[in-house]
């Protein structure tokens, strides 16, 4: 085990911004970075590599690595990356390399739940869901605290089908609910329903508050499909807990706490996230920690 001196490199990758942070053994989030994140291949590994660079200590442990997108979690395969260009780099490969320090990569909304599971009382049992809503939308799950991948890339919960046409979607389909629900989204609906484009989801609530009809149709337009997507998930696998978090993720619970409830067979047992914009790089800082204890080699036989 880590000892108290010792630290992680957490790395929390979204569509826009890159955020890394030395991590202690219990979380403590010590020193952080955040830039706008290059998305063309040989920008992002350069950056990535100096960020890391520059928080790396004597005591370092370990890096783990957050990416948006398909991530396979078996083997750490980068699939696709929604807006990055960084499908199928070596990435935890290359930061072995250049560091000597081992590496984990893992999709940025496991890495978000791992922290938010952490963070509860009542710790990761049973089991959890994680929406991240952002630039995209994301998703993750826990059983009993650890990662579950399916087959390699469980968790895909933007694109689960809420509509039968729509935006075409980064996968090639329509009616995913990324391209109703996501903060992406939300800038579109604004335009479309003749807003200043500098309106925030904050301004929207103030405005609907008190009584305009444009806000609470933005809200309500914004937050339905994602209702529609938990309920689906909530049929199919009953979790105990679905976290909503990233980057919208307060405002997004907020916002599906104005919708009227649909069914009584589905409760929706949906909490925001706890740690706001800093659970993925907390998660990562935490899953770094577990790659230096599955690098040590086990009791003799």
């Amino acid at each position: 085990m880590p000892s108290g001196a010792e630290t992680a490199i957490g790395v929390d990758v979204g569509g826009t911004r890159i955020r890394v942070a030395r991590i202690s053994p219990a979380g403590k989030l010590l020193e952080r970075v955040i830039e706008p994140v290059r998305q063309d291949r040989e920008g992002f590994a350069d950056q990535l590599l100096r960020l890391v660079d520059g928080l790396r200590t004597d005591s370092g442990t370990a890096v783990g690595i957050g990416i948006p997108g398909r991530v396979d979690g078996n083997s750490g395969e980068i699939r696709s990356a929604g807006y990055l260009d960084i499908a199928g780099m070596d990435i935890a490969g290359l930061i072995a390399h250049r560091t000597g320090l081992p590496s984990r990569i893992e999709n940025d909304a496991t890495m978000a739940l791992i922290a938010e599971g952490w963070a509860r009382p009542e710790g990761a049992l049973g089991l959890i869901f994680m929406i991240t809503v952002g630039t995209g939308i994301g998703g993750a799950a826990l059983e009993d605290g650890a990662p579950w991948y399916g087959g390699g890339f469980s968790g895909q919960f933007g694109h689960v089908v809420v509509a039968k046409d729509g935006p075409v979607c980064n996968c090639g389909r329509t009616g995913c609910v990324e391209t109703f629900s996501s903060g992406t989204a939300l800038g579109r609906l604004i335009a479309e329903t003749g807003l200043p484009v500098e309106t925030r989801a904050e301004d929207l609530f103030l405005h609907a508050g008190s009584g305009d009809r444009s806000a609470s149709t933005v809200l309500d337009r914004w937050a339905a499909p994602l209702q529609r997507a938990i309920e689906s998930l909530v049929a199919v696998a009953d979790p105990r807990l679905v976290i909503i978090g990233g980057g919208l993720g307060s405002e997004m619970t907020r916002a599906l706490g104005r919708l009227p409830r649909r069914s009584k067979w589905f409760e929706m047992p949906v909490e925001a996230a706890l740690l706001g914009d800093d659970a993925g790089v907390i998660g990562a800082g935490l899953c770094a920690f577990k790659a230096v204890r599955d690098a040590q080699p086990g009791p003799a036989a």
